[in-house]
């Protein structure tokens, strides 16, 4: 009888065991399943994970996520309220990287977890948006062991086949993500390394097709450091006993000072007419930029708009001015 149960509880043991084995692990990440994607169970289980790549959407929330959620196209889509979005499950392939290369290997989706970040390339993010990636891109790098020079934005990693302008597959294919790489921004997101170099075009396998957007990755362009200064890197939660304290013992004019180095840059037509903001004239075929506001066309308070974009004078590429941009300065 003592054996016969002895040999019962092994048995019972040994299914417990490989009951846990085979269960799926726990996603301890706060994240909707709200657009989860139809595609998840087609995608395979990636063999490794060596990098987490940021997106941005181009796009607005609603439209981006419905999109990414169709098409399976990244892991998690973090909004500008900070909320986080499950789109495809960690562990599997993400359709986000397209054509991309990093260290030599090809289809960067096959080995890297990808975060689209609902904004713009070229505009700055609300700090609780940024808050939220950082939390998100944190935790990640805990459960896959990666230091932060592997948390790279999609125009590290994307490349452009031979075309009529350039004759070799070239890394610049796009600037997705691109504020991702500037030492402000980074600071914000708790990360304090990045990518030193560009590796395929150091070994020859790429060239530059961007000048601009190479030396935003690997040169010292921080176009947002008046957006986020160092405070904003250090800043708590709203409401929390700190916040409280830092209030009642910083005066007035601290304060107010704090706030405006803060305050993000216009981002519609009618904020920066409610900044006080004029249209100077419109580029045309015959009339430049520089003939409109002189030596302020690449100025950080001038801005160009075209199709309810807002770009600041100080990150526009000269080559993507385009006939039809308003320019306004103050």
């Amino acid at each position: 009888m003592e054996r016969g149960a002895s040999s019962r509880r092994l048995f019972a043991k040994a299914i417990a065991i490989l009951a846990l084995s085979a269960a799926p692990r726990v996603c301890a990440i706060d994240a909707s399943n709200r657009y989860a994607s139809p595609r998840n169970a087609e995608r395979a289980i990636r063999s490794s994970t060596e990098l987490i790549v940021l997106h941005t959407t181009e796009a607005a929330a609603r439209g981006s996520l419905n999109k990414l959620s169709e098409r399976g196209e990244c892991h998690f889509c973090v909004t500008e309220d900070g909320s986080v979005y499950r789109i495809v499950d960690r562990d599997r392939e993400a359709f986000h990287a397209g054509r991309s290369m990093w260290k030599g290997k090809d289809d960067v989706d096959k080995f890297s977890i990808g975060i689209e970040c609902v904004g713009y390339h070229d505009k700055s993010m609300p700090l609780v948006q940024l808050k939220a990636i950082a939390k998100l891109v944190s935790e990640l790098q805990s459960m896959y062991g990666l230091g932060d020079d592997k948390v790279v934005c999609h125009s590290h990693v994307a490349y452009g086949a031979p075309n009529k302008w350039q004759k070799r597959k070239h890394r610049g294919r796009k600037r997705c993500g691109m504020l991702f790489a500037m030492p402000s921004v980074r600071r914000v997101l708790g990360l304090s390394s990045r990518p030193a170099y560009d590796p395929d075009t150091r070994a020859g396998r790429l060239v530059v097709g961007d000048a601009y957007l190479a030396k935003v990755l690997y040169g010292n362009v921080d176009t947002w450091r008046s957006v986020y200064p160092a405070s904003a890197a250090k800043k708590t939660v709203p409401g929390s006993a700190k916040t409280r304290a830092a209030r009642k013992a910083t005066p007035t004019g601290a304060k107010k000072k704090t706030a405006s180095a803060l305050r993000l840059p216009p981002r519609s037509i009618a904020e920066l007419k409610a900044r006080g903001y004029k249209v100077r004239g419109r580029v045309s075929k015959g009339v430049t930029a520089s003939q409109l506001v002189g030596k302020k066309w690449n100025d950080p308070d001038t801005y160009y708009t075209i199709r309810d974009k807002v770009i600041p004078g100080n990150i526009i590429n000269p080559a993507r001015i385009e006939v039809g941009m308003c320019v306004w300065t103050r």
